[in-house]
C-alpha cells in the first residue's frame, strides 16, 4: 500500500487540524489551540504539514532561532499511528530544510525527554544520514524547569550541517510502501 501524502506550509486554518492530531499523539504534550495557530501562521515558513485524502496526518513545527539563524529549532514532530515508522518525519525534515528560508541553516535542534526512542531514532537517523556530528545537553531540568512536573529535556544539536543545495535529491523523496 502506498501512501499518497502533499506536504506543504501550514495555513492559518489547519489550527484545529494540528491540535487534534498533536492529542492523537499521547507523548506529545499538548499545547493550546491557540499555540497551534501560532505555529501555522508565525512559523508556516519553517513548519510543514503532510496531508493525505485531506487530512493532517503529520506536523513539523519549528522556527529560526532569533540570534542564531543559522540553526533550525524544530519544536515538535506529530505523525499519525497510522504512518509512524513509514519516513514521513523525515521528509517533512527535508521539506523545511530544503526552503530557500533556510538556506542559511547549517543547525538542527531540537529537545526530547530520555525514554522519547521515536525521537531519538528519528534525529539520529538523521543525522547519520547527514554524517553529522551530534552534541547533546540539558537544557530544561525537572526539577530547576519544571518544579518536578515534566521530565528533563535534552538538548540535541545536530551539525553543521552542509549547504541544502548540494544535498542529493533522493534522501527526501518517496515514502516507503507499508507492508502489511
Amino acid at each position: 500500500m502506498t501512501f499518497d501524502l502533499t506536504i506543504r506550509q501550514p495555513e492559518d486554518t489547519d489550527g484545529a487540524k494540528v491540535h487534534a492530531l498533536i492529542a492523537r499523539c499521547p507523548s506529545l504534550d499538548d499545547n493550546s489551540i491557540y499555540c497551534n495557530l501560532l505555529q501555522c501562521t508565525h512559523f508556516s515558513a519553517t513548519s510543514a504539514v503532510a496531508e493525505m485524502d485531506g487530512e493532517i496526518v503529520a506536523v513539523l513545527a519549528a522556527y529560526l532561532l532569533p540570534d542564531r539563524l543559522n540553526t533550525l529549532f524544530v519544536w515538535q514532530v506529530a505523525v499519525d499511528e497510522r504512518l509512524r515508522g513509514m519516513g514521513v518525519a523525515t521528509r517533512l525534515l527535508f521539506e523545511v530544510l530544503g526552503r530557500i528560508n533556510c538556506h542559511k541553516v547549517r543547525y538542527l535542534q531540537t529537545t526530547i525527554t530520555e525514554d522519547n526512542e521515536a525521537s531519538w531514532a528519528l534525529f539520529e537517523s538523521f543525522a547519520k544520514s547527514l554524517k553529522a556530528k551530534t552534541r547533546r545537553k540539558t537544557l530544561f531540568d525537572r526539577n530547576r524547569h519544571f518544579d518536578g512536573k515534566h521530565d528533563t529535556e535534552i538538548l540535541l544539536t545536530v551539525g553543521p550541517l552542509q549547504p541544502w543545495h548540494v544535498l542529493p535529491k533522493t534522501v527526501s523523496q518517496a515514502i516507503p510502501e507499508k507492508t502489511s
